[in-house]
């Protein structure tokens, strides 16, 4: 049986999608787009500010699962332009370190939602 996760700490989904579904112990996470909850606008500034934006929608959805940052198993990463895979992975490390990191998987997307910079999605585990 599947739960699904909501929580007014991320945004809300902009189209027919839940934030987060839990199986078992495994949470599945939409993609989170740099939007800010309370004004669901873009996070202001360059690629770090959307990536930052975007991680800490993640990781209120994954504490909304009892789970956290250090929980994570893999994560796929879309930019808008390979050329912000250097300023993207600075934030990246920030969230996640070096050590234990998840797996991970970055490309480049023709064209993200809201024209967005980054979307961040990701599979983790519930620690019981």
């Amino acid at each position: 049986m599947k739960t699904q996760i909501h929580t007014d700490s991320a945004p809300a989904a902009i189209g027919p999608y839940s934030q987060a579904l839990i199986f078992q112990d495994i949470i599945f996470t939409s993609g989170q787009l740099p939007l800010d909850p309370a004004t669901m606008t873009f996070a202001d500034g360059d690629i770090k500010a959307q990536a930052r934006q975007s991680l800490t929608n993640l990781k209120a959805i994954l504490e909304q699962s009892g789970s956290s940052m250090d929980s994570v198993l893999k994560t796929t990463c879309f930019l808008s332009d390979m050329e912000n895979f250097a300023a993207f992975n600075e934030v990246y490390t920030e969230f996640f370190g070096t050590e234990m990191a998840p797996a991970r998987s970055c490309i480049e997307a023709a064209r993200l939602p809201k024209d967005a910079l980054v979307e961040v999605e990701a599979i983790a585990f519930i620690n019981k």
